[in-house]
């Protein structure tokens, strides 16, 4: 299990390509944003990308992938805050702006995490690990049925009656160019292919339609 106290999290690069394989089955599995879960936009600004999950109901995770790294801001609205210096005790000043500006600063922070090029994942100092880190973090374990248990029951039936099927989840956690029978094994029909190849593009996700 993931969590700020056992930080096993998979390194910046794994991290970063289990972060576009769920969006782009989030985006398939709901085409309206405003449902999703998980989203990536890997034009977030000049050499960096973004991935965020929100539940709906309050949490939200944060992600900043940068060339010298990758820091996460979890916030879980059910939990006490802790005092943020505290929390981002020895963070690297390159990632200040994302942590300490907008819209992490109004979203709030219950743990952070991060990584530089030459440095395992680290936190700064935490005094209650109750802060949900543990299930929010669990979806990159790097294991694709993960996603499948988990979609399952927050997608509900919008997907194919045989269920989600893993070969598929699988093929997207492995980077495969996705296709349109790909999509088709997953969802009955898609309303807008259009909207689709938009969310792939903003992802950075290969696909070919043709």
């Amino acid at each position: 299990m993931i969590s700020t106290k056992e930080l096993n999290l998979p390194d910046r690069q794994k991290l970063q390509t289990i972060c576009k394989a769920i969006s782009v089955l989030d985006a398939i599995l709901s085409q309206e944003w405003e449902y999703r879960y998980y989203s990536y936009n890997n034009k977030w600004a000049d050499d960096e990308e973004f991935s965020e999950m929100r539940n709906g109901s309050g949490d939200q995770m944060l992600i900043l992938f940068k060339q010298g790294g990758c820091v996460i801001n979890g916030f879980a609205h059910e939990y006490q805050q802790q005092e943020k210096h505290k929390l981002t005790k020895d963070l690297p000043s390159i990632f200040d702006e994302f942590i300490f500006g907008e819209p992490v600063k109004t979203i709030g922070t219950t743990f952070c995490i991060w990584t530089t090029e030459n440095k395992n994942w680290q936190t700064g100092q935490i005094e209650n690990d109750e802060d949900n880190s543990k299930e929010m973090l669990n979806i990159f374990d790097g294991d694709p049925q993960t996603y499948v248990d988990w979609a399952t029951e927050y997608f509900d039936e919008s997907f194919i009656e045989n269920g989600i099927p893993l070969q598929t989840v699988t093929e997207v956690y492995n980077g495969k160019t996705l296709t349109k029978e790909m999509v088709l094994t997953i969802v009955e029909e898609l309303e807008d292919w259009e909207q689709l190849e938009d969310d792939l593009n903003k992802i950075g996700y290969p696909y070919n339609f043709n």
